[in-house]
């Protein structure tokens, strides 16, 4: 038994940094997301030999960035998917606080600070713990209802958010990064980007504390000048976005009046809508190349999405409301900008053959409930006998094919087996011509 040679572990630990050692050792450990055993609590072993322990304390033992990619990868996979003593190990403040004094080190390179909050990202996301073995047994063990993070866990982690917000300042200025639109200098990096993003499922946690924290610390001011400094990093806007909503979402009014007021929100989206194009500012981040025209920024369908959630949210919170009407810039923008660029942006007024949805989705793309998604099937057959010049003879061979995919189906929508359908019903041109 693998209990008796217990080395063997500790040598696939050594050997990490081969991705097919890794997978092996992911195995070993129970923490394959496509392997289910009725027996989880059968190697309790493991957490008596330190396996975290020594995974983890690879990120002090090597300077190799893939030694630490392939070892944030098993933690993952433990965090998501191992049996539950190893999983709530992984979880817990000493843990925790054992993989921030990795990535906090000074000397250690950066690739240790972004893969260990790949990791806290993998215990905070709520849409990746519903997934997999992991949601299997704590779908039984609470007879279905929903999984939330532990607190002590987003606890363990604000100890150490102060000094994590700390290098999202830090930047070297001697970095230079040329582009088609001039340059950065410095560029944003990836330990920063991967702060911002450890920072949005954060937020989604809901806990107040760690509002609480944003707060004192100021977080949310670096954040947005970020978002406005580097106007085409798209990953730095996603990110942001997704911070910004969770901060107007929330049930902590204190948290709202921060964003809006303190950070000068408005002020910032107004500001950049005025001056759409890239700033000749030779002291920003992000500089244009000399004797070029400067182009539009790249992050106004961010500020526009923003604009439309807070009207949004005007509507059912009168004190966002209130801040609204009182700023007559805000007004202005709203009634001569805004309005008008939905119009034009309106997808299903567009008469270009696109298919358009019953009912407009609010989710997110990867969201995991993509099934429930619903589509005008009939449309959808008229376009692809269109697209893919298939002859569709009359209206009841469009109705033949919206019945054939409903017949079995109560909520329809349209994946690659619905497609297969309704291609084998239409019929190709040219046999219609014989």
């Amino acid at each position: 038994m693998l209990q008796d040679h217990q080395d063997i572990i500790r040598k696939l630990i050594d050997l990490i940094r081969i991705t097919s050692i890794m997978e092996v050792l992911i195995r070993l450990i129970g923490a394959d997301e496509h392997i289910y055993t009725n027996d989880l609590d059968s190697i309790p072993w493991l957490e008596d030999m330190n396996v975290l322990e020594m995974i983890v304390d690879k990120f002090s033992s090597s300077d190799c960035p893939g030694v630490h990619a392939n070892a944030a990868e098993t933690l993952c996979a433990i965090a998501l998917y191992a049996p539950p003593g190893l999983a709530s190990k992984i979880s817990s403040p000493s843990f925790i606080g054992r993989l921030f004094h990795h990535a906090l080190e000074e000397s250690r390179p950066k690739s240790v600070l972004v893969n260990l909050l790949s990791v806290c990202i993998s215990l905070l996301d709520p849409k990746k713990l519903m997934s997999g073995t992991y949601y299997l047994y704590h779908h039984q063990m609470t007879n279905g209802s929903g999984i939330s993070v532990k607190p002590e866990t987003v606890e363990g982690m604000l100890v150490s958010l102060g000094n994590i917000l700390k290098l999202l300042d830090f930047s070297s200025e001697d970095m230079v990064l040329l582009t088609t639109y001039g340059k950065l200098q410095p560029p944003l990096g990836k330990h920063r980007l991967k702060i911002i993003e450890f920072i949005s499922v954060l937020l989604t946690v809901s806990s107040e504390a760690a509002e609480k924290e944003l707060i004192r610390l100021g977080a949310l001011k670096g954040i947005v000048k970020l978002f406005f400094e580097y106007p085409y990093n798209n990953f730095l806007h996603h990110h942001v976005e997704n911070i910004i909503v969770s901060c107007l979402e929330s049930k902590n009014p204190h948290f709202v009046e921060h964003l809006l007021k303190e950070c000068n929100l408005l002020g910032k989206i107004i500001e950049a809508e005025k001056n759409f194009t890239l700033d000749v500012d030779k002291n920003k981040p992000t500089v244009l190349a000399e004797g070029r025209r400067p182009p539009r920024i790249g992050n106004i369908g961010h500020t526009t999405r923003l604009g439309n959630k807070l009207i949004q949210l005007g509507n059912n919170n009168s004190d966002v409301q209130t801040f609204l009407q009182q700023n007559s810039e805000w007004a202005d923008w709203y009634s001569n900008v805004l309005l008008k660029r939905n119009a034009v942006e309106n997808v299903f007024q567009w008469a270009c053959g696109r298919p358009t949805t019953l009912h407009d989705r609010t989710r997110d793309s990867d969201d995991d409930d993509y099934q429930y998604r619903d589509y005008d099937v009939a449309t959808l057959a008229n376009n692809l006998s269109q697209v893919f010049r298939y002859g569709v003879s009359n209206n009841d061979d469009i109705d033949e094919v919206h019945g054939s995919l409903e017949r079995d189906y109560e909520d329809v929508y349209f994946d690659d087996e619905s497609a297969e359908e309704v291609i084998s019903s239409l019929r190709f041109g040219d046999e219609q011509d014989r």
